[in-house]
Formats: C-alpha cells, sequence, structure tokens
C-alpha cells in the first residue's frame, strides 16, 4: 500500500559520509529559508499533511526534537495534466494548507522534504510529455516552498512504466542541475534480494542517464519481511546491486543508499517493533549510509482502542507504543538525542478467544457475510470470494473477527 496512501551531501556525485554535509543555502527559491543539514532530510520521517488524520509537527518536534519532515505526495491532477497537485486533487499553485505546514515548522527551526510519487495515483511522470516537462512542473513545487530536498517515490504503477521512469529520472538530474545543493533521494520497493526488477531497471535507467542522487533507498516491507535480519539482509544485497549497477566500492555504495522502513504493522500482516528499528539503525549508521526514515508520523501513535495488530491502519501503528516513539530512531540518525520520557505504553491487552467456525478452504465460495477460520483467527466475507487467503487489509475481501 506505501502504504495506507492507502513503507538521504551538497553533490550528489560525490561519496558522502554518516556525519552528513554541512548546512546550504537555496539562493533560486522563492521562500528558502537556511536549510539544515542534509543528515535531517536523511532522517526525514513521512508525513501525509492533507490525510489520515494529520498530526500536529510542532507537537513532534516538542516531544522528540525532530527537525524534518517528509510531506507527501505530490502527484499530477487526477483529471490529467502536467501541473503538481497534492494527491491529485490539490494544485500546489493556489495551496495554502500545506503552506501553513511548512510555515509552523520552519518558525521551530526545522524544515521539510517533499515526496513526490508513491504508490497509486497518476504521477508527473506519466503524464507529462518529456523529462524536460516533469522537471518544469517539480520546479513550481520547489519554488513556491523554497525546498531544500526532493524524495522522487518510484513505486506500482509507475516504475513499471519505461517511459514514465525515463521522465522522473531525467527530471531529477535536471532538478539537481538547476537547484544547487538541493538534496535528492530516490524511493523504491524492496524484495529479499535488495529489490526487483523494476527497481534495477530504474537504477540502469539512472546510469544510462549519468544521474546520481543523495541515495537510493529501499523500502524493505510489504514483501514477506520477517522483523530486523530480513530487512538487514536485503540491505546488504541492495549495497551489492549498487556496486555491480554503478561500479562502485562498498563504501561507496553505502554512502548512497538509504532505508525506508514501515513502523507497527505493515499492509501485509508484518510487524516492525522499536527493537526492529533500533536494530536498523545500528546497521545503518554502522555502514556509514545515507538515509533512514519510514512511513510514517500519522502511524506514529498507539491506536485506540488497543489493537492487538489485527489490522493495519493509516492512523495508528497496532503495536503498543507512546507517541511519537518511533520518531525518535530518526532523531537519533541525525545525529541528535531525544528527550527522555517517562510514559509508559499501554500494554496490547489478550484477547479472550471465541470458538473457531468451519476452516477456510481455497475451494470453497464464500459471499458476503459467510464465516470462516484460518491461522487461528474468523473471518468474515466482505463479498463474494474464492481461494483469496483471508488477510486484514482495508481492501481485501476478508473482515478479521478475531482470535479463536
Amino acid at each position: 500500500m506505501r502504504r495506507l496512501r492507502a513503507c538521504l551531501g551538497a553533490a550528489a556525485a560525490v561519496g558522502l559520509t554518516a556525519a552528513g554535509a554541512t548546512a546550504l543555502v537555496a539562493g533560486n527559491a522563492s521562500g528558502a529559508t537556511t536549510a539544515l543539514s542534509n543528515r535531517w532530510y536523511a532522517a526525514a520521517p513521512y508525513l501525509m499533511p492533507l490525510d489520515n488524520d494529520p498530526p500536529d509537527p510542532a507537537a513532534i518536534m516538542d516531544a522528540t526534537g525532530l527537525k524534518a519532515f517528509q510531506l507527501a505526495f505530490v502527484l499530477a491532477p487526477n483529471g490529467g495534466g502536467c501541473s503538481p497537485t497534492w494527491g491529485g486533487t490539490a494544485p500546489v499553485s493556489s495551496d495554502t494548507a500545506v503552506q501553513s505546514v511548512i510555515d509552523n515548522v520552519r518558525g521551530k527551526g526545522g524544515d521539510v522534504s517533499i515526496s513526490v510519487g508513491g504508490y497509486g495515483g497518476t504521477k508527473l511522470g506519466q503524464t507529462c510529455a518529456d523529462a524536460a516537462a516533469t522537471a518544469a512542473a517539480y520546479q513550481q513545487v520547489i519554488t513556491k516552498y523554497g525546498l531544500h530536498a526532493i524524495d522522487f517515490d518510484l513505486e506500482e504503477p509507475e516504475y513499471e512504466n519505461t517511459a514514465a521512469i525515463k521522465n522522473e529520472i531525467g527530471a531529477a538530474k535536471i532538478l539537481q542541475r538547476n537547484n544547487p545543493g538541493l538534496y535528492v533521494s530516490v524511493t523504491t520497493a524492496g524484495t529479499a534480494d535488495g529489490t526487483g526488477w523494476f527497481g534495477k531497471q530504474m537504477l540502469l535507467e539512472a546510469k544510462s542517464q549519468g544521474f546520481t542522487p543523495n541515495n537510493f533507498s529501499i523500502m524493505p516491507f510489504d514483501g514477506g519481511f520477517n522483523g530486523a535480519a530480513s530487512q538487514t539482509s536485503a540491505l546488504t544485497n541492495f549495497n551489492a546491486i549498487l556496486q555491480s549497477t554503478f561500479g562502485w566500492d562498498q563504501a561507496t555504495a553505502y554512502a548512497h543508499e538509504g532505508f525506508s522502513g514501515m513502523n507497527g504493522r505493515s499492509d501485509t500482516g508484518e510487524t516492525f517493533s522499536q527493537t526492529d528499528f533500533r536494530t536498523v539503525l545500528d546497521y545503518a549508521t554502522a555502514h556509514n549510509m545515507d538515509r533512514f526514515t519510514f512511513w510514517s508520523l500519522n502511524r506514529d501513535r498507539q491506536c485506540t482502542p488497543v489493537d492487538n495488530g489485527g489490522r493495519t491502519s493509516g492512523t495508528c501503528s497496532s503495536v503498543a507504543q507512546n507517541s511519537w516513539d518511533f520518531a525518535k530512531y530518526s532523531v537519533r540518525f541525525a545525529g541528535a538525542t531525544p528527550p527522555s520520557t517517562t510514559p509508559t505504553p499501554t500494554p496490547t491487552p489478550t484477547p479472550t478467544p471465541t470458538g473457531c467456525k468451519t476452516a477456510w478452504s481455497p475451494t470453497a465460495v464464500y459471499t458476503a457475510g459467510d464465516e470462516a477460520s484460518y491461522n487461528h483467527h474468523n473471518w468474515k466475507a466482505k463479498w463474494w470470494t474464492q481461494n483469496e487467503t483471508p488477510t486484514a487489509t482495508d481492501w481485501g475481501p476478508w473482515q478479521d473477527e478475531g482470535a479463536c
């Protein structure tokens, strides 16, 4: 789902270090402020400012020490065209709501990056005529908000479109050239071997265009991952892909590599705890990786009522936590120390199991209201379904009725 949207140096061609780069000033952007160090943009978690019950960034800053936010997502208009919008519906040109969020963050000494793309929706690389037109649309975003950082989130269905990816990578290269000091990250899907075929084709497109962003980040979730060990293994494998694609040595590849995780319960039912985040953070810092971020701050709070991990939400994590606990790992990656807190999370209650319904069968036909048991949970069909394994997703045919 990326994610219930529905899971990174001053010059990109120069090897980066874990300490981050010095602060830069974008001299050609309207309304620009003095930039933070690149390490803060590399640590900026995603936040949807207009959807999924947006939290108050100022409250997060006060509670955690976080200074940077990755605002998501800029898309093409739902009706088509080559002009930037928030979520396909709100034109950037007339926006005041996101501008207000940015002004509040900057008023407290912070800053934002903006992410373009994401999972689903229509991307500007798909609707604009070429790389130059795509870049011109994104330049409107950079100029309006005075940006020092931008993230290209290249996922389904766009990253399966060769022409669209050529436009996006070409646009990123143009923006990097025309906005000196602009921090550019490229985020794509993660798999156990690093990234899949489309991710590898995207890297080859970047190589063919001679484009090197500050980092290429993968999202090791929603793909059969199980905790931190599987994620760090994917990061190791992705490092090898970067080496072989660009001819980098291991250290240079890590200096251009990033991690984008998902806090709590993922779309496919994986669970990533704070312990997992700590492990991946230690891996990232030990290998001098350039980026550590996550989806999302809208989810960085405990569900109310307390959820036992049985559903994935866009507004809470489905794990026991204090609000903004996961954001503190981003603060640590940036090199800062979060304020100490004393509250303890509300414990997740152990549900009282009920009797199990007849076991789910892949050959049976189920209609709306039919019940079956699977994996020690009872499930109710939302509509007609056959051979669709019961899983707790908002868009799937099954509703989880709890443990049995």
